[in-house]
């Protein structure tokens, strides 16, 4: 415990000297006793007709139930009901929106064989251009069928939307209290940090809408999927219910 809470100030120290040279542009404390619908909207049901199963064969259902601010944290509960499961995804599509800067989470996973939650980031042209031209910056995502593994990622249309531009990386107890995760995000390159440990560089030498379609605003998405091609078709429902906290989302510029 006195070793996590040394390293929590570390990081912490580090991330204040890191953004002396920057503005805080935007917070997001969920300090109030509601979501924020000025900044956030909710994403509901299993995505269809359009998207099902959220493009991934996804198990959950996404509600405006399956949340609740407290103590100055989002929750995001996780539940398995008689015949489905039941989670929240959130997004700031439309509202808050943000090219370029630090953009960064401190967040508490929930935990399990089958979860699979997630702070991550979409173009503003999707609805244009549609997914993966739009590109997906994928700050935080961990799948509970692999303990100690955080992934950071990204999808361009180069990738045909496959997960080739990405980093698994172990950290040890990352299942235990809360993390910062992070990307440093310029026209050049996007960096990706965990406790402010750069785990991931995205810098390619050809930039060009296939590759780079990251000289646009961003949106954020919070969520905690069920199962899916990536979060794992066997789940434990021995494991429900889960909670994903979400401390703060700051972005720097």
């Amino acid at each position: 415990m006195k070793k996590l809470l040394l390293l929590n100030l570390l990081s912490f120290s580090f991330c204040l000297a890191q953004n002396e040279s920057r503005k805080l542009v935007w917070e997001e404390n969920f300090n109030g006793k509601q979501l924020d619908e000025t900044v956030w909207n909710f994403e509901l049901g299993n995505g269809c007709p359009n998207n099902c199963g959220w493009g991934n064969n996804e198990k959950q259902l996404y509600t405006n139930r399956n949340h609740s601010l407290q103590e100055g944290n989002l929750v995001i509960k996780i539940e398995k009901e008689a015949t489905h499961y039941t989670s929240t995804r959130i997004t700031t599509a439309g509202k808050k929106e943000f090219q370029y800067g630090r953009m960064e989470a401190r967040a508490k996973i929930p935990i399990g064989k089958g979860i699979w939650p997630a702070f991550w980031m979409l173009g503003s042209n999707i609805g244009k251009v549609g997914w993966p031209q739009c590109g997906e910056i994928d700050i935080l995502e961990y799948v509970g069928r692999e303990p100690d593994m955080v992934y950071t990622s990204l999808h361009t249309q180069d990738s045909h939307g496959n997960t080739i531009n990405s980093k698994k990386t172990a950290f040890p107890n990352i299942e235990e209290g809360f993390h910062v995760y992070a990307i440093e995000w310029t026209k050049d390159k996007i960096e990706f940090f965990v406790d402010n440990q750069l785990v991931y560089t995205f810098a390619p030498e050809v930039k060009d809408g296939n590759t780079w379609p990251f000289d646009q605003p961003f949106f954020f998405i919070v969520n905690v999927a069920v199962g899916g091609n990536f979060g794992g078709h066997d789940v434990d429902n021995s494991i429900f219910p889960q909670e994903y906290l979400i401390d703060y989302i700051r972005v720097y510029q």
